[in-house]
Order: structure tokens, then C-alpha cells, then sequence
């Protein structure tokens, strides 16, 4: 499996203000890349460059095989855009909407009228296929935006905040659809503020505030920033076993609150019998032992937080 995108020092300057500086980044074929940051972060200039829908200042890039100001035409047809307000003909029908664009994409006749009725069914508009686009709902339309960027089958999608301002049944139809792409095997670049959306549907996740922050997995993300740890819940009061975790030597820090015990330590996996046992033997009566878990909201605070630095 190769890349599906690749950046290289990719630089966007406007009127000398910089939006994007020196973007390094590789994207698997087949993965959902999460690209979080704060407004006027960059997120959608970089969108628009991968896209081949403005030239780059300095850097380069590879998309679905084609190097950026070399092929972009054929850049172009290889990549669906979700943008965050995406621009439908009210006065025209699902159906007719969609059958516009895919004549748009060089689709024959045919083909347009197969792929429209694919996913006007996949995204569950088809009973709605012939009403005017201007009596649908916000997540009506959305659904209808995304079966748009799917027309021509593309390998790599892009999608801008694909959930923002959705009802929690029309968000929950969005997340599994992209869910479903990934297992056809596409590439999605989301852009999103929605975190446990991004925690859910992403395998990598980059922190973006226009230069890479930072970039990893979930996990790695979380265990880069906080480190590991375990907690303990204990019948009765937990600070007697603070001092007990203090003296074994895999234990960075201890703290206690009520029957909770909270610690860091190296390798919880490999260590947690350890400190189990040693607790035990202290006389503590354990209720039950789990990772301490910190949410992408937490990492992804913490990174903005530190202002790039």
C-alpha cells in the first residue's frame, strides 16, 4: 500500500501573510487522515492546494498519483470536495442535481444514471430523488453534497466539516457512510471540530495551526502528550496507598481523590500486576483497575494551547 497524498515543504503565502508553512505530510492509501485546528488555522487553503484548486507558494505535493502543478487536471478528477457549505440548485430535483454534476464529471448517460440512483439509495434519499433540493434539510442536503463528490468514483475525498450543524441522526448517517468508504478502500482528508467524531472515524490525526503541530494516531497522540497510566478504585480511602505506589520504582507519580487512585506509570500492561499485588499486600480491597483515559479534546488543548510551539 503506497501513499494516497504526499506534501513536501508545501507553502501558501497570501499577500505575504502565511497560511500554510512547510506542510510534511504522508497519507496511506485507504486511511481517514483527521486534520483539526482552530479557525483561520489554514485547514481549507490546504484543502484547496491538495485539490489542485490554487498553486502553491513554495512545495509540492503528490495526490492520487499526480504531482500538484504538473497534472493537475487529472489531479482534479481524482479527488471528490465536500466543501463546508456546499452550493445545490434549490429549484432542481436530488435526481437532477446530481445527474448535472455527473454529466460535469464525463459521465455518459448511462453511467450518471446508475451512480445517481447508487448513492441517492447508499445515503437514503432515493424515496425523496424528485423533490426540489429547496425543501430539504440541512442534513438532507449534505448527504445529497457528498453523493455529489462521489459521482466519479474518486480514490481520494475530501470533506470539510461534513457533519457541522447536523441533527445527532443525520450526523450518525454521515459518520457511517465515511466508515463505509474507508472499508471500500478510499482516502478521506476530514476536517472537522466535532473531536470524538475525529477520535471515532480516524486512523491518523494531524494538529494543525498553519504549520503541522503535530501528528500520530490517537493513541499515540494521547500517550506522546500524558504518558501512560492506571486507576485504581479502592473500598475506603486511597490516599494510605499513595506512599505505597511512590516506593515502586515504575510508578512516575501517584495522587489520590476519594477511592480513587490515579498513577502514571511505565508499561501499565506489564506493571499492573505488580502494583496490584504491592497495593494488596498494603491491605487495600481493589473494586476494579482502568487505564486512565484522556479524551482527543485534552490533546488536542493542550497542543493549540502551546500555541504551535
Amino acid at each position: 500500500m503506497g501513499n494516497a497524498i504526499e506534501t513536501h515543504g508545501l507553502t501558501r503565502r497570501f499577500d505575504g501573510r502565511v497560511a500554510v508553512e512547510d506542510l510534511n505530510v504522508a497519507i496511506p492509501e485507504g486511511t481517514v487522515f483527521g486534520f483539526l485546528g482552530p479557525n483561520g488555522a489554514g485547514k481549507t487553503t490546504t484543502v484547496r492546494l491538495l485539490a489542485a484548486l490554487i498553486a502553491p507558494s513554495a512545495g509540492d505535493a503528490i495526490v492520487a498519483g499526480h504531482r500538484l502543478g504538473a497534472d493537475d487536471d487529472a489531479l482534479r478528477r481524482s479527488v471528490g470536495i465536500l466543501t463546508e457549505s456546499p452550493g445545490l440548485y434549490e429549484r432542481l430535483s436530488a435526481r437532477q442535481n446530481l445527474t448535472y454534476f455527473a454529466r460535469l464529471y464525463d459521465l455518459t448517460t448511462g453511467r450518471a444514471a446508475k451512480q445517481v440512483e447508487r448513492y441517492l439509495r447508499m445515503l437514503e434519499l432515493w424515496d425523496r430523488r424528485d423533490d426540489p433540493v429547496g425543501t430539504f434539510s440541512k442534513g438532507m442536503r449534505q448527504k445529497l453534497a457528498i453523493a455529489r463528490a462521489l459521482l466519479h468514483e474518486p480514490p481520494v475525498l475530501f470533506l470539510d466539516e461534513p457533519t457541522a450543524g447536523l441533527d445527532p441522526e443525520a450526523a450518525r448517517t454521515v459518520r457511517d457512510f465515511v466508515a463505509l468508504l474507508r472499508r471500500e478502500g478510499r482516502t478521506i482528508f476530514l476536517t472537522t471540530h466535532n473531536l470524538p467524531e475525529a477520535d471515532e472515524l480516524c486512523d491518523t490525526i494531524a494538529v494543525f495551526q498553519r504549520h503541522l503541530v503535530r501528528v500520530g494516531t490517537p493513541t499515540e497522540l494521547r500517550s506522546g502528550l500524558f504518558g501512560a497510566g492506571t486507576v485504581v478504585r479502592i473500598v475506603g480511602d486511597a490516599r494510605p496507598f499513595v506512599a505505597v505506589a511512590h516506593a515502586l520504582p515504575f510508578v512516575r507519580d501517584a495522587g489520590a481523590d476519594g477511592e480513587r487512585l490515579s498513577l502514571r506509570i511505565d508499561d501499565p500492561e506489564a506493571r499492573n500486576p505488580e502494583l496490584i499485588e504491592a497495593l494488596m499486600g498494603a491491605g487495600a480491597r481493589i473494586r476494579y483497575v482502568e487505564p486512565i483515559r484522556h479524551s482527543l479534546e485534552d490533546v488536542y488543548l493542550r497542543l493549540v494551547g502551546q500555541g504551535g510551539k
